[in-house]
């Protein structure tokens, strides 16, 4: 490696740490500086400096300082097994990030429409946000990403357009008595199924995920009108085109 000798102060001011957590690393052991200058300051070489970068890379990886040390003592130790652990986190972060763009987007293009939007607006983006996280697992939310971009924006604001359509024809059918198994609430049924595959890519595990949301979250169901009676009917729609003719 290149040759480097850094005071802690400098050190500090490069990497953005403070110098009281270089001493701290000092007093514990984990990273002693390698030399010093003859009047007793602490000198950072370049291999103390890559010692650091695997320190704070484990740290990001919810390592304890305790375990960074274990793990940088042990001899099958590996420089590069840190790095490739810490850029596949960094790789899920840029994912979480891009999903975060995307959900600020969509409020965005609200706000454009000039429509003045509530706190209770803000509150389901945020509720939104959380409850994706909360029933989806990250392997999901990759593919779901993965099939927004793949459909891309325009077709994705058009479904979001078609959605509450859909549900107040599916209402007016409920509210008219008509029968589930008759050929207007089969039409409507079946469009509800494709948008919903058109969602889920016909992922059975997101299915359920997305099935479980919106038993368990009412509010946010019922908001988006799909309240109970009007799901119990969906789901009789559902049945009849699932039955044998």
């Amino acid at each position: 490696m290149q040759h480097t000798e850094l005071k802690v102060g400098e050190l500090a001011r490069r990497t953005g740490l403070s110098i009281r957590a270089l001493h701290h690393y000092d007093e514990i052991g984990l990273l002693k500086p390698s030399a010093h200058t003859a009047s007793g300051h602490r000198l950072y070489t370049a291999a103390d400096i890559a010692r650091l970068s695997h320190i704070l890379s484990l740290k990001q990886l919810g390592f304890s300082l305790e375990e960074i040390a274990e793990t940088l003592g042990r001899a099958d130790f590996s420089a590069l097994r840190v790095v490739e652990l810490r850029l596949q986190r960094a790789r899920e972060q840029l994912a979480e990030q891009r999903q975060l763009c995307d959900r600020l987007d969509s409020l965005a293009r609200q706000l454009r429409a000039a429509e003045p939007v509530s706190a209770d607006d803000f509150l389901q983006t945020i509720e939104a946000m959380t409850m994706f996280e909360k029933y989806y697992t990250p392997e999901q939310l990759k593919e779901l990403e993965a099939r927004r971009q793949a459909m891309g924006d325009d077709a994705i604001r058009q479904v979001e357009a078609e959605w509450p359509r859909l549900i107040a024809s599916m209402r007016e059918q409920m509210e008219q008595g008509a029968d589930p198994a008759s050929e207007p609430v089969r039409a409507l049924a079946t469009r509800w199924r494709e948008l919903i595959r058109a969602f889920t890519g016909g992922n059975p595990g997101i299915e359920k995920s997305l099935q479980t949301m919106h038993q368990q979250e009412p509010r946010m169901t019922e908001r988006q009108g799909r309240d109970p009676q009007l799901m119990e009917y969906v789901g009789r729609a559902m049945a009849c085109l699932d039955a044998p003719k």
